[in-house]
Order: C-alpha cells, then structure tokens, then sequence
C-alpha cells in the first residue's frame, strides 16, 4: 500500500474509532435506560447488562458512523487542496478512494457477523439478566404484598410468608386458556423455577392438594404447575436469532405447512365423498385454513429478516461510495454541513424505502430477496453519478 493510501486509511480509521466510542457510549446509556424502564431492573442488574448492550448496537451505529468519517476526511482533504494537488501529481482519484472501499467491504462483513451472532448472544444474556432479576422482584413483591396476581394469564399466588427463596403456605390459582373453571392448588411449601429455554416459570409445590370445579380433591407430595413468562421475556424474535437458527425455524415451519395443507385435503376429499357439505362450516375444518395462514406469515418473517440481514449490513459499502465522493465535490463546505446534507436524503428515502420493502415482505406482498435490496440499488446508481462527476473533474 502506499504512503498516501496509508495516511487516508489511518485518518479514516482514527476519526472512525472516536465517533463511533462517542456515539456508543451514548447510545448504551440510552439502551440501558430503556432495559431498566421496561424491566424495573436496580443499578446493579443495569450494570451487569451493560456489556451487552453494546454489540447490539453496533450494526445501526456503524453505517452512519462511516459515513461521518468519509465526509470528514476526504471533505477535510478537498478543502485543504490535497485532492486538488494528488490529480495534479497524476494520482487517480479512485486510488485515493479505495482505502474508504476495502473500510467499508470489511465493516460490512463485521456488521453480518455481529447481527448474526453478536446480538443473538448479547440479547439471549440480557434476557437471561433480566429472569434472574425477575425472580428477585417477584420474590420481593411476595414478601411485601404476599400476593402476586396476573388477570391478563389468569393466575394468582397468594403466601403466608417468605423464607429465601421457599414460599410458605402458597395458594396458586389458575384458569386455563378458554375455560371457565379455575384451578387451585394449595400446598405445604414451594419453590420457583424460572426455565428461560421453554419460556416459563416453574412453581414446584411440596404436600398439598389440587381443586378442580365439579371433581374431587387430589392430593399430591409433590407437583410442579408451570405458567408462561411476563411478555418483557417472551419468545426470541427473528432479528435476535442467528441465520443458522431462522433458517431451521423455517425449515419446521414448512413441514407444519405440508401437514397442516395435507390433513386439509384428506378431510375435503373424505368430505365430499361422503357428502358431508357442513363439515366445511365447521370450527375444525377453518382452523386448518387459519393454522396455515399463520404459519405462512411466520415463514415471510423468517425469509425476510435473512435477506435484509444481509442487505442492510452491506449498506457499509454504499454509503462509502456516496459520502466520499459527494465531500469531495463539498470541498469548501464544513464536514458536517457535508455529512447532514449527505444523510438527511438517505434519512428520507433510502430507510423509508428499507422499511417498506420489510413490511412488504413480512405480509408475503413481494420477494424479499429482490426487495430488500432496492434501497441499496438506489445508493448504488446515485454512488456511481457522483463517482462519475469527481473522476470527470
């Protein structure tokens, strides 16, 4: 490499490794702030989340972060007349380019790897975090309300007292989804369980009995009644998963998609054949058509977030080729008049764009696979009409 190239390169990589530490510190906090709002987190738990809050943010922090980099060298360069002076000395402006290029082909690449495994792992431990500090609250609001009541899941936990982490004398109540009839169970001792994998909490009574409406009262030594997790930890979304893992999502989804599809048939041809019209107005029969459509719009959502995983960390690469190119010919104007100027038009076309094609291709409207990289075509054919006009003049 030579002594120019190396020089822009280390500029880049200086101004790059500032905005981006100063631009994440800032984020993180606000990352964290949100963590605690929504989870009721105490500055010790916020503490021991924030080593992950970083990585999850570094795919959104880095496109715009190297963008403000390349307009603050290269407008720095122009404006001190050094571009001017390299195409006087015979030196070809691409050449002065390419070290912002091979920048933004590596930060792409870092960008897949850390969406693709640094924030599944980073958002798997806060969420791990927060179970654990879940637990802690629950237990605390045991000890000073001695009830716990969820109506939206229909369950309640009511205690004489609590010892660590048994729970003495506890009553638990539950109605099950679409009944009426209310379970309750009363036991001796119990513990809690919170199981993160199968998204539940686990509550392991000890000598006690369970009373069911209209049968009779059984007694056990020991049970264990699990219910699900508060929504704050609920089941991993797509964007929290490795592409590893969406892609064997997808390939259960559509084994259920062929079942599903293939238990409706039989049924309509055993239906038609023995004349039972009405069988098609049945609850049973419509939720085959129900159960397919959700498993199809599961299927869309996993297809999608693969391919704009991949589309929007290769907006590295694009947004190097408009912003270097477009400071140059800013030369006289200040960095970040340059960079505003730059990123207020990809603020208000290319993720608007970026977000529909997501939307659109989440409701099965259009291919991801094509869609999601219009926003990138775009930055593409305006990167090239600048690159054009600085290597014309």
């Amino acid at each position: 490499m030579r002594l120019l190239q190396k020089y822009i390169l280390l500029e880049l990589l200086k101004v790059f490794g500032f905005v981006l530490s100063v631009l994440t510190i800032l984020l993180v906090f606000i990352g964290v702030f949100r963590e605690v709002s929504e989870s009721g987190l105490g500055p010790f738990q916020a503490m021991k989340i924030l080593p992950y809050v970083v990585p999850s943010l570094l795919p959104f922090t880095i496109p715009a972060t190297l963008l403000l980099t390349v307009c603050v060298v290269y407008g720095r360069l122009a404006g001190d007349q050094e571009i001017t002076a390299a195409k006087a000395a015979g030196i070809n402006v691409l050449s002065l380019l390419w070290p912002s290029f091979m920048m933004g082909v590596v930060l792409s690449l870092c960008s897949l790897v850390l969406s693709d495994q640094a924030i599944p792992w980073a958002v798997a431990n806060i969420q791990r975090t927060v179970t654990l500090a879940m637990e802690d609250i629950f237990l605390d609001m045991l000890r000073r309300d001695m009830q716990v009541r969820d109506q939206a899941r229909g369950f309640s936990i009511t205690v004489m007292g609590v010892d660590g982490k048994r729970l003495l004398m506890p009553t638990f109540q539950y109605t099950p989804p679409g009944k009426d009839t209310e379970v309750t169970v009363q036991a001796q001792e119990a513990t809690l369980e919170f199981d993160l994998d199968n998204q539940q909490v686990i509550l392991h009574l000890v000598r006690g009995h369970i009373d069911i409406p209209g049968s009779r009262r059984v007694w056990f030594e020991r049970e264990d009644k699990p219910f699900p997790l508060p929504d704050r930890i609920s089941q991993p979304k797509p964007r929290h998963m490795s592409i590893h893992k969406i892609r064997s999502n997808s390939e259960k989804l559509s084994r259920n998609v062929t079942t599903s599809s293939e238990q409706r048939d039989v049924e309509t041809v055993l239906a038609l054949t023995t004349g039972d019209f009405r069988h098609f107005t049945r609850g049973e029969y419509k939720q085959f058509d129900k159960d397919i459509h959700f498993l199809n719009d599961e299927l869309h959502e996993l297809h999608t977030e693969i391919h704009s995983r991949f589309a929007l960390s290769t907006s590295c690469m694009f947004f190097v080729l408009i912003g270097g190119p477009f400071s140059i010919l800013q030369a006289r104007r200040q960095f970040l008049t340059s960079f505003f100027i730059c990123f207020v038009p990809i603020l208000l076309i290319y993720y608007p764009v970026v977000l529909l094609a997501l939307n659109l291709g989440k409701s099965g409207t259009v291919d991801p696979s094509w869609a999601m990289w219009v926003g990138n075509v775009l930055l593409l054919v305006t990167g090239s009409w600048l690159l054009r006009k600085v290597l014309r003049h």
